[in-house]
């Protein structure tokens, strides 16, 4: 639990309003917008070190490709530099990217992952 005061929600946005026969203002609500929130993709970039079936483990584990797909996007990593593993928004992103950069650190790998806006 954080100890950070939560932010009461904004006040409801209301046109002026316009005026009955007695004097009463009759105010309209108007309905807020709201964006959905930006993605990122979480990226592997290709090193001549960590071997491919660490990074298709990788794949599997922390972004839940099946084995064809794993190592379909590692074989793209291998040739092209690098891999878009997923997309998420930005607190996920930068979970999963620690994740992997610890489970490399663990098995010894020198395996770089990334998060960039989509």
């Amino acid at each position: 639990m954080s100890d950070t005061p939560r932010q009461p929600p904004a006040p409801p946005v209301v046109k002026p309003g316009r005026e009955d026969a007695d004097g009463t203002v009759i105010l309209e609500r108007v309905p807020q917008k709201t964006e959905p929130p930006r993605l990122y993709q979480v990226l592997l970039l290709n090193d001549d070190f960590t071997p491919m079936e660490f990074v298709v483990m990788v794949l599997q584990e922390f972004f839940r490709h099946d084995l064809d797909t794993a190592t379909q996007i590692m074989l793209k990593i291998h040739h092209e530099g690098r891999g878009v593993c997923g997309t998420y928004t930005k607190d996920v992103a930068a979970t999963k990217v620690e994740l992997v950069l610890a489970a490399a650190r663990r098995a010894g790998h020198p395996l770089q992952c990334i998060m960039e806006a989509a």
